[in-house]
């Protein structure tokens, strides 16, 4: 069964049309115009770097306005809402996303899903998809969860430790945490908190509280 397919399935387990849909502030966003489009503009390998953390950066609150609810903080779903980390980063799936974005869904006469058009403009669709698409796997971060511990306790313990070094490992983990809808960067904590460090040498308490909550997410 297809990615999409089990999305499909796990769709029609749950009603959750009850979902009043927030408005998204997209301030700093590039426009891509009024016709909607059939591929994430925002997707890293096109968008560049500046724009694709931006576009995370929107997604992440509108999703946890909007979406959360039903499929899940970190859109770790909790079984009976569907689990979209497995939507492929796929013009297919990207097409599918957005149509269901826009129209929503219902089946038997039940809303499923509220149609989100008429509240959010594209942007913050694809903000939205950008951010879905980019969740890291977990289970990947499980497997160096010890390393990035012991990162965090040397963060909130740190007394001029080299700062720089401590940003080349987190870099080097998280080149190694892929995405579950083949998205071609992952927005891993360790992505997230060596870009703090490597902005504020400084910010030892925020980067550390970054892996807690990753963590502690993962878990």
């Amino acid at each position: 069964m297809t990615a999409l397919a089990l999305v499909l399935a796990a769709g029609s387990a749950l009603a959750h049309g009850d979902v009043a849909p927030q408005p998204v502030d997209t301030a700093g966003l590039p426009e891509v115009g009024e016709d909607w489009l059939t591929e994430n503009p925002y997707r890293a390998d096109a968008a560049g770097e500046e724009t694709w953390l931006r576009a995370i950066q929107i997604g992440a609150s509108g999703y946890t306005q909007n979406c959360a609810r039903c499929h899940g903080l970190e859109v770790i779903s909790g079984g009976l809402a569907p689990d979209l980390r497995y939507l492929e980063a796929s013009e297919y799936d990207d097409e599918w996303f957005v149509e269901r974005f826009r129209l929503g869904y219902t089946q038997g006469g039940i809303t499923k899903m509220p149609a989100f058009e008429e509240v959010l403009n594209q942007e913050a669709a694809w903000a939205i998809r950008t951010y879905i698409e980019t969740r890291p796997d977990d289970l990947a971060i499980g497997e160096v969860s010890d390393e990035l511990k012991a990162m965090r306790d040397a963060l909130l313990d740190a007394d001029g430790d080299d700062e720089a070094a401590m940003v080349d490992r987190l870099m080097d983990i998280a080149s190694t945490i892929e995405t579950l809808s083949g998205a071609p960067v992952a927005d891993s904590i360790a992505l997230r908190a060596a870009r703090v460090l490597e902005a504020d040498p400084t910010a030892h308490k925020k980067a550390a509280e970054i892996l807690t909550v990753g963590l502690s997410a993962a878990q």
